[in-house]
């Protein structure tokens, strides 16, 4: 069973995607919420969806503060950016915050299910104008790493593109065959040599092809 949760501000989409996924198999919606602090007061008593379709323009706090947020204090849980917006600085923002899908708001209902499937399956879903955008980023930003000397280990580089592909310590641990230890002791290492105080500065700097 995957358990999925809403944020969407819109009653009529919020309604629509909720109601579609409650009808499939294997689907659970039960959590759907206009806002990111309607949602935080629910998960105070009730466990975590596997998985959050997040709108970016709400009420309150912004989503990609949202996201930011919730993948600090529960970073098992897979985000899917669902929004209008499909402009580099939106798309960027959300992936270093720790969104692992984007898809956008003309995406048919069909294929919400199935990006959520994918995402199930450790795959990023994304629709194809954002994944265009992406792929230019990383393009992008790969020449400009040719200029850049990294003071990362190689095993230290592995572990930010498990953090870049939004993957939990665990799941890394998993890839790498290493323990969570081992990972953390190496994120630790990570923040020390870049500077930085947390996953989403390490996540910003690999996408800016900063190391």
């Amino acid at each position: 069973m995957i358990v999925v949760g809403i944020i969407e501000d819109d009653e009529q989409i919020r309604k629509g995607v909720q109601t579609f996924l409650n009808r499939q198999e294997n689907f659970s919606c039960e959590m759907a919420f206009g806002s990111v602090e309607e949602f935080l007061k629910s998960i105070a008593t009730t466990a975590m969806p596997n998985v959050l379709i997040m709108d970016l323009g709400l009420p309150g706090m912004s989503g990609i503060e949202g996201i930011k947020l919730i993948k600090e204090k529960h970073t098992d849980v897979d985000i899917i950016v669902f929004s209008v917006y499909n402009d580099p600085k939106r798309i960027f923002d959300s992936l270093c915050a720790g969104a692992t899908g984007y898809l956008l708001k003309n995406t048919p209902l069909d294929e919400i299910k199935e990006g959520i499937e994918l995402l199930s399956k450790g795959g990023s879903p994304m629709s194809p104008q954002i994944a265009r955008k992406v792929i230019e980023l990383f393009a992008q930003n790969g020449a400009r790493k040719k200029e850049v000397e990294s003071p990362l280990s190689a095993k230290e580089k592995e572990i930010v593109i498990g953090l870049v592909d939004g993957l939990s310590y665990k799941l890394i641990a998993d890839r790498m065959s290493i323990s969570i230890e081992t990972v953390r002791f190496h994120i630790k290492n990570i923040y020390r040599k870049l500077h930085v105080h947390g996953k989403a500065e390490v996540i910003s700097k690999s996408l800016r092809g900063e190391i």
